[in-house]
């Protein structure tokens, strides 16, 4: 079974006032709430099984999607305190609902036409990042590099990880019940070579302001 988990907890603050009423997950583009096109693309790419993770006014989230099967998929949902518990903690909390094979895990806030079946579900590697060309506007540094190919690197970062990644449960099996972020995980692998990534081309947006919410409803 083909498990997928879309983090949708985040709070939203910069995209004030949509998301005093609703979670930023649920922000309109192209007439669908960002997670929708999400459930539609990994039903489409055969995910039988999506976890979602949410706190603030998760309820809504819940209401939205259901069970997921207008959708072909079967949806359940891991619920986190008010403030939510950020990637890294928020996955350790799901882990029970995700199983003991590799799992795609999705951010909920970027708008995509990535084609999630090109990920290899199969992968021996414990980490595989999809990563996109740096935006200035978005992160003036980058947060990784690609060495021989595909392996995964800390220095001279020149590309912005997408929010689409492929991970292994057991390299949570170490990390407790918290809110932390998932960064010093990646970093950590990926400085041991022990994660891999591949550069993504085509359209991605990260939904992190106003101007780029209206940047992806702009775009064909």
């Amino acid at each position: 079974m083909k498990v997928a988990m879309i983090l949708a907890a985040g709070r939203g603050e910069r995209l004030k006032p949509l998301t005093d009423s609703q979670p930023k997950a649920l922000c309109m583009v192209h007439n669908k709430p960002l997670i929708e096109h999400h459930v539609i693309n990994l039903a489409k790419a055969g995910f039988e099984k999506l976890v979602i993770n949410h706190a603030y006014l998760g309820g809504q989230i819940r209401q939205y999607l259901g069970n997921g099967h207008r959708y072909g998929v079967s949806i359940c949902y891991s619920p986190e305190p008010p403030g939510g518990l950020e990637t890294g903690g928020g996955i350790v909390n799901a882990l029970p609902l995700l199983g003991n094979t590799p799992f795609l895990a999705v951010n909920a806030d970027i708008y995509t036409d990535f084609d999630f079946s090109l990920i290899n579900m199969q992968t021996k590697q414990l980490i595989h990042l999809v990563l996109t060309k740096s935006n200035p506007e978005l992160n003036h540094h980058g947060d990784f590099s690609l060495v021989n190919q595909d392996q995964l690197c800390n220095d001279n970062p020149e590309f912005t990880f997408a929010g689409i990644a492929v991970y292994h449960p057991q390299i949570f099996h170490q990390c407790k019940q918290g809110r932390y972020s998932l960064t010093p995980l990646l970093r950590q692998f990926a400085s041991q070579n022990k994660a891999t990534g591949f550069l993504y081309h085509g359209k991605w947006f990260d939904i992190g302001s106003m101007e780029r919410l209206k940047a992806a409803n702009r775009s064909i």
